[in-house]
């Protein structure tokens, strides 16, 4: 059996080793690394972390469920124990020794105010082509979530990218210095976590700057060229002695978007990439997606993935969950078009959103469904007053809102666009059926806390169409 397959991702004795711990028990094989008792597999390694409840409380059950070992801070019954004064510590020396056990591997990092979590997937789509490939599950972009990551990076990976999130000031930098990446970027920068900057946007940026700390001698910065921001994060990368490539529409980007289509089947694509016309094809319709794409081939390529492979993988990469899968929702009389972007929302995604939804064909109505933007602090009234300009730009029809920041919107809002508001994502939903009708087109957005998915998952329950599968432009 090649030694690839045979190689247990750690033992025992190389955790205790990699974290200065003291083994209790046997040199057990070790397969996997969670922090969750619930999703423990045959052996996985867990790991006792402190939080609202203690993970010690959790070590025995984890046992049973075929833990084969735990890092805890006290031994516990049940199987091999890795002691350490401080489990989380611990972990982040697992992520160190996983990093520097595989220095082939070639490292990307990930942040930005809008489409970390989707740009990060769409780059592991293009690694994964190229050869073994590793990456952030779900959105494991903090404290804990990075060094978990890193820790269950199999020694045989030859790249990987990992997704780097903040919500306050001094949260980057720290993570970025455990991946020491290869190649970062940044999305894009906009009023997101606001309240926990004194200077707004600008302090944002200077964050979100701060993961090209992280970068190797010699690093690649990739940069949104269109931004207002964009100086400053050149700046920043600058001074550290990265190389710069930007993205965006003007000239003078090394990867410039001149043209993007969106169909019913995704969009088609027309950009140059230093110099070199390119057009291709994207699963995704979402205006959003041609900078997205484009920062996503630029990772590509500081991450020696050729061209033609990440062209590849851009074409199949699909809407994630509650991140714009798309489906068609029978209605006793008709049917009408689901777009799910319930997993979060900010300024900057609503206006890609009512974009993207705006420039849409459709038979019948643009509708969509809003809850509560979270995390706006003083500034929360008008950036909810302020989405009234970019849906009439883009000519939708309808809006329904749930949320007391919402209701900010709704009253700005010409009588002729207010459809129902409601104090909560959960009534909304309960009146799911008097949200749409046959030939709408419509999407549902708003923060993950706010429970947009409520209502997403409502609608998408008004299906009449028993034992059938929903048609998806996202899956097929």
């Amino acid at each position: 059996m090649p030694e690839s397959t045979a190689r247990p991702l750690w033992t025992a004795a190389e955790v205790a080793a990699a974290t200065g711990g003291a083994l209790h028990g046997a040199d057990v094989a070790i397969s996997g690394v969670t922090y969750d008792s619930r999703e423990i597999g045959p052996g996985d390694l867990f790991l006792a972390l402190k939080g609202a409840r203690d993970g010690h409380d959790f070590a025995v059950g984890a046992f049973a469920s075929g833990a084969a070992a735990a890092l805890v801070e006290r031994p516990v019954e049940g199987g091999a124990c890795i002691v350490v004064p401080d489990t989380l510590k611990g972990l982040e020396a697992l992520g160190v020794a996983a990093r520097e056990r595989a220095p082939h591997v070639k490292r990307g990092a990930v942040t930005g105010s809008v489409g970390k979590t989707s740009v990060t997937q769409a780059i592991k789509a293009g690694l994964d082509l190229a050869g073994p490939a590793h990456a952030s599950v779900k959105s494991y972009n903090n404290h804990i979530g990075v060094p978990l990551t890193l820790a269950r990076m199999p020694v045989q990976t030859r790249r990987a990218v990992f997704e780097i999130g903040m919500n306050a000031p001094g949260e980057i930098a720290p993570l970025s210095k455990l991946v020491a990446p290869h190649a970062a970027c940044v999305t894009t920068v906009g009023p997101v976590h606001i309240e926990a900057f004194v200077d707004g946007e600008t302090g944002v940026a200077r964050e979100k700057a701060a993961i090209f700390q992280g970068l190797v001698p010699g690093g690649t910065a990739v940069l949104n060229g269109d931004i207002a921001l964009a100086p400053l994060l050149c700046d920043a990368a600058g001074r550290l002695g990265a190389r710069r490539v930007t993205f965006g529409t003007d000239i003078g980007h090394d990867a410039r978007l001149l043209d993007f289509r969106p169909d019913a089947e995704g969009a088609s694509v027309v950009a140059e990439l230093f110099g070199r016309p390119l057009e291709y094809r994207l699963a995704q319709s979402g205006a959003h997606w041609g900078l997205n794409s484009l920062c996503v081939l630029l990772m590509l390529d500081a991450l020696d993935v050729p061209l033609e492979t990440g062209l590849q993988a851009l074409a199949d990469f699909q809407p994630l969950a509650g991140r714009g899968q798309t489906r068609q929702v029978a209605l006793a009389d008709g049917a009408f078009t689901l777009i799910d972007e319930s997993y979060n929302a900010n300024p900057l995604s609503m206006t890609a959103g009512f974009k993207s939804l705006g420039a849409r064909a459709v038979s019948g109505r643009r509708v969509v469904v809003l809850t509560d933007m979270l995390e706006l602090g003083d500034q929360s009234r008008s950036l909810h007053e302020g989405l009234a300009g970019p849906i009439d730009a883009a000519g939708l029809d309808l809006v329904h809102a749930a949320g007391p920041e919402m209701r900010w919107l709704y009253d700005a809002l010409p009588t002729s666009r207010r459809g129902l508001w409601r104090a909560t994502a959960a009534e909304l939903a309960a009146e799911a059926a008097l949200l749409v009708a046959p030939g709408d087109v419509v999407m549902v957005k708003g923060s993950n806390g706010s429970r947009a998915s409520l209502v997403a998952k409502a609608l998408a329950g008004l299906n009449s169409a028993q034992g059938a599968p929903s048609s998806s432009d996202a899956s097929r």
